[in-house]
């Protein structure tokens, strides 16, 4: 956890693990997953043994790690903006403000704690798209704004941003199943098997039967 220990001795008093599930889906939300631990208990936190970027995980390693990783962390929290939101805002927008609203619900759930603290957050990949969103007209009210730094494959070798990809994947992944599960205008689509993204099943379905209200229609479905 070196990166996350670079930024506890930068005086930060909360660190948070930033990562997205679901951005190149064709249907369902966007989620962003966010893991937060109080900096002075970075140094001796034993990380769970396996973690590492979600998609490099099995379905059933995920959902092992999943409660394991609940209890690691101090708080974690997963937002999703929906399918119309990325519709009408674009996908970089729509992952903004599901990281905010990840970020507002976690902070509360940490709450008295945060008064006059400092959050210092890494983000996998290039692109600070939670800072950005900050100050729309869409964004929530988060409690404590985080200091963002991006990373590439933060995913793979920070611990928090691992944590925040397995438990947003998991989350994501189960929506979808109880969804093609629970109604049957989705089911011809499998997004038990496929979760929402393109496949080849999943396209011909779109072919045959056109989008349902879940499908991302801004964007090139087939």
């Amino acid at each position: 956890m070196l990166t996350e220990l670079c930024l506890a001795q930068r005086g930060f008093d909360f660190i948070a693990g930033f990562d997205e599930v679901g951005r190149g889906a064709l249907a369902g939300p966007v989620m962003v997953g966010v893991a937060v631990m109080k900096a002075d208990d970075i140094a001796h936190a034993k990380v769970p043994s396996g973690l590492t970027d979600s998609k490099l995980l099995s379905e059933r390693r995920r959902e092992g790690l999943y409660d394991e990783l609940l209890g690691w962390c101090a708080a974690s929290a997963v937002g999703q903006a929906s399918n119309v939101e990325i519709d009408q805002w674009g996908i970089s927008h729509a992952l903004g403000i599901a990281a905010l609203r990840a970020l507002a619900q976690v902070e509360r759930r940490i709450g008295m704690d945060l008064v006059g603290a400092r959050v210092g957050a890494i983000l996998d990949g290039p692109n600070d798209y939670i800072t950005k969103a900050l100050d729309s007209f869409d964004a929530p009210e988060v409690p404590v704004l985080a200091q963002i730094m991006t990373r590439i494959k933060a995913d793979q070798c920070c611990a928090l941003v691992s944590a925040a990809s397995v438990i947003a994947k998991v989350t994501r992944d189960r929506l979808m199943v109880s969804l093609a599960s629970g109604n049957v205008e989705y089911a011809p689509y499998h997004w038990e098997r496929n979760k929402g993204y393109g496949s080849l099943e999943h396209r011909e379905a779109i072919r045959r039967l056109g989008p349902c209200e879940l499908h991302r229609v801004s964007w090139h479905l087939i």
